[in-house]
């Protein structure tokens, strides 16, 4: 089968219906336990594909009693990933059908998520969204009821093949009703019935910008939209390129899309590897061109660091979203100043460290705070406080680099004090405050070294090929990105292992919006990661071979943190 195109007519095209069973309904928390594909051509089921797969945990017994798969089933079943080369090979040049597509569809995305992979079907087509559409009187579009209203014996219910099947039957009716009753005979067509598109003839898109948007992948990157003076009037960035312009030529569309759409006659696009270097690329394409249709970037001022002001006699904590070099330490980042001051919050009552301003501090008197152990009162000037209070900050140190189990451990002993007192209200306080802090500093730690001094090589697992960041004290460096002509992450490398990096490295207003984005992005994508601290290797070379011999041992960002334990023994 060729490559299709959304031009193809629909009975030169191959489609694919997918549908699998699974431990639960959540995709993240989830694992597929039997998939079948049926393949569609010339509107005839010509292959069926199914087998159960071996999910790694224990099947819940409703699931069981609704699908009849049992944990003895799947025991010796493959694994997903023996199973994923299949799936590529079967769905290769097809468009991917299922009814509901989009819960199936979830799940196959998280399962090769966790291979370190991407899965983006070219073209996807849900019989359940055409059955709304065709069907609008329907009392129930699921597949048993559409089936039954289509004169479809369904078969084997609730299991893959079974439902498969039946949804390729439904498929193969729903196009034939479309290709008699509303004159729809390409894929282009099929396509925009589903999403309520118009087609691109009665929207009155220009012949130029057809053909163009026809090119786009699905792949990250940026795109431009220009005018007939070959002027540039609109960048944006998408995970998908394809599907993100899509959106464009929906009647829904807002009147700012409308006016681009009527005023661009060409577009054009960059592949990047990843949709972090596409946030990048946009965010500074955006500023060298100056497209008067682009708004003020989405701002990254409202993001926010802890700061270790240690340019004090005894360091406190402060938060801030500006990134100084002025001898202190930053941690973070954090979504919010709320967020943001949960953490010290949290590490105000776990440490005993100093919490009053400068003003206080310097009256040389111990608040409260000392009386009930909250701080070691270094303000007395003494020698043994401010040694206590400095080897507390080196216990912050840790916590805020993700070495959480100690914190954990003293706020379990306090929460076992209050209790074996009777002081429930306290120990529920501090119950409370281990569980609703956790997430967020799960989120937030990714790296071992405060921002301003770390010097990493970030790699980004991506299917489009993978992308190669260095973090280096506040700056960012980008192997193959499209606004470096100096090759400056080779050359950034270089110079740290020949010892040869200068002062004026220091990080600019710019630097830091880019430090931002990255962190940001970084933080939510943690399972696509993998962080290399440039002082674990002897040379450039021996960091370079350690990317190329990577294999799956390597720790991930998102399981690299040991979760602590609840140790009630403590």
């Amino acid at each position: 089968m060729q490559k299709i195109f959304n031009s193809t007519s629909i009975d030169n095209c191959a489609f694919t219906v997918v549908d699998v069973e699974t431990t639960g309904l959540s995709a993240r928390n989830e694992r597929i336990i039997e998939i079948a594909l049926v393949r569609v051509e010339n509107l005839k089921i010509v292959d069926k594909f199914s087998t159960l797969i071996n999910p790694q945990r224990s099947i819940p017994s409703f699931i069981s009693m609704f699908t009849g798969i049992t944990n003895s089933d799947v025991k010796n079943a493959p694994l997903f990933h023996q199973v994923f080369p299949k799936l590529l090979e079967q769905t290769e040049n097809t468009v991917l059908c299922g009814h509901n597509l989009q819960f199936d569809l979830s799940f196959l995305r998280n399962e090769v998520q966790l291979l370190g992979d991407d899965f983006n079907p070219a073209h996807t087509l849900c019989t359940l969204k055409l059955a709304r559409k065709l069907f609008p009187n329907l009392k129930s579009r699921s597949l048993g009821p559409l089936s039954y209203h289509l004169n479809i014996k369904a078969k084997n219910s609730h299991r893959a093949l079974g439902d498969a099947e039946t949804t390729a039957k439904v498929l193969i009716k729903l196009i034939r009703h479309l290709k008699e009753n509303e004159n729809i005979n390409t894929l282009d067509e099929l396509l925009a019935y589903q999403s309520g598109m118009k087609t691109f003839q009665s929207l009155k898109i220009k012949k130029e910008l057809q053909n163009d948007f026809y090119e786009l992948p699905n792949a990250p990157g940026i795109y431009y939209f220009l005018n007939s003076k070959n002027e540039i009037i609109y960048i944006g960035k998408a995970k998908s390129l394809r599907d993100r312009v899509k959106s464009y030529f929906s009647p829904n569309a807002d009147s700012r899309v409308r006016r681009i759409i009527r005023q661009a006659k060409r577009l054009h696009h960059v592949i990047t590897n990843s949709e972090l270097t596409a946030l990048l690329a946009e965010a500074e394409s955006i500023k060298v061109k100056n497209p008067k249709h682009n708004k003020m970037l989405k701002g990254y001022g409202n993001k926010y660091f802890i700061k270790v002001l240690k340019t004090k006699s005894a360091p406190h904590l402060d938060i801030t979203n500006k990134f100084e070099f002025d001898g202190c330490d930053y941690f973070g980042l954090y979504h919010s100043k709320r967020d943001a001051q949960k953490i010290v919050e949290f590490i105000n009552k776990t440490f005993a460290i100093r919490e009053c301003d400068d003003k206080e501090y310097l009256k040389s008197r111990p608040c409260f705070l000392f009386d009930i152990q909250r701080c070691t009162a270094p303000c007395l000037g003494m020698e043994l406080n401010i040694s206590k209070h400095n080897a507390e900050i080196e216990e912050v140190y840790r916590f805020l680099n993700g070495e959480n189990q100690n914190a954990m451990n003293r706020l379990l002993k306090k929460m076992k004090y209050f209790a074996a007192n009777q002081m429930y209200e306290k120990a529920a306080e501090i119950k409370k405050l281990i569980d609703s802090l956790m997430d967020e500093i799960h989120k937030s730690s990714l790296l071992s070294e405060p921002i301003n001094k770390a010097k990493v090589l970030v790699e980004i697992i991506s299917p489009m090929g993978n992308d190669y960041l260095v973090l280096y004290d506040g700056k960012v460096f980008i192997k193959g990105y499209l606004y470096d002509n100096k090759n400056k992450f080779e050359e950034i490398l270089d110079d740290y292992y020949s010892g040869t990096i200068h002062s004026e490295i220091i990080p600019s207003d710019e630097d830091l919006e880019k430090l931002k984005i990255v962190l940001q992005w970084l933080i939510k994508n943690r399972n696509r990661v993998k962080v290399f601290y440039l002082k674990d290797f002897t040379s450039k070379q021996e960091l370079l071979n350690k990317l190329n011999n990577n294999d799956s041992a390597e720790k991930i960002i998102d399981n690299s943190r040991n979760e602590p334990i609840y140790d009630f023994n403590i």
